[in-house]
């Protein structure tokens, strides 16, 4: 019985092999993932009627989910509209991302390696400190967070250290290595079942056959509760979005 092993998460390329744009089988799930979302979207919102289609009908219950759940939860109604569209594409990004873990011959979600949960936490922090700049000015942005008021001046010297590791550094390393573990745990979880159910049943007898059975029907289990961890992940991350940037727009 061959489980999986970290391997997995570095296939070959096969395609320009020793060239800096290497291209390997992750490489392909990002663009069927991205490709897949553009499509359902814009078939969604193409065409908007009075009377909605059932696909106008479930892009409006989307967005409207995004809106209300995730901006409007985090934000001003004002802010909330502003953001809309960076905060949907978070959100569907990570779904989309996420979702190609239980896809039939995919089965693998590319937010399993650090580059893409880094690269949507790195424009989540350029986000926030922008909208803090813009709201105080940098000088003011920066001594807001830095130096919490009415604290004594001489605990400068311990908080203004563990103020700029928790806003600058901290945020989005925890938006990264949230989402990247998630998918990682998620993806050699399913496998593991998946490899373990497929020997039972072939090379087992009598009672693992059925415990075969058994660990088959926890695969499938499996892929319902890595279906809700994709949406979940999806929604933490655009959530969390929402409130760093909220907070830059507040007085410290």
């Amino acid at each position: 019985m061959h489980m999986p092993t970290i391997d997995e998460l570095f296939p070959a390329p096969f395609w320009t092999i020793g060239d800096w744009f290497e291209f390997n089988r992750l490489d392909l799930v990002r663009m069927i993932a991205a490709v897949a979302a553009v499509i359902l979207l814009y078939l969604g919102a193409r065409r908007t009627n009075l009377v909605p289609t059932r696909g106008q009908s479930t892009f409006e219950l989307a967005m409207g989910f995004v809106h209300k759940q995730i901006c409007e939860a985090a934000m001003s109604p004002e802010m909330a509209r502003r953001y809309l569209p960076y905060i949907a594409t978070i959100f569907f990004s990570v779904l989309a991302l996420n979702i190609t873990g239980v896809v039939p011959f995919l089965n693998i979600s590319s937010n399993a390696l650090v580059a893409v949960p880094l690269i949507l936490a790195i424009s989540a922090w350029i986000a926030f400190v922008a909208q803090g700049i813009k709201s105080h000015g940098l000088r003011h942005y920066l001594a807001s967070s830095l130096f919490p008021q009415g604290a004594p001046k001489i605990m400068y010297v311990v908080l203004t250290p563990i103020e700029f590791l928790s806003t600058f550094i901290l945020r989005p390393f925890t938006l990264t290595v949230r989402l990247m573990a998630n998918m990682i745990a998620g993806h050699f979880l399913l496998t593991a079942f998946f490899v373990m159910t497929s020997y039972l049943l072939v090379e087992g007898s009598g009672l693992l056959k059925g415990l075969g059975l058994v660990t088959g029907a926890v695969s499938v289990a499996f892929i319902l509760f890595e279906v809700f961890i994709a949406g979940l992940q999806a929604f933490i991350f655009a959530l969390l979005t929402s409130v760093y940037i909220a907070l830059a727009k507040e007085e410290h």
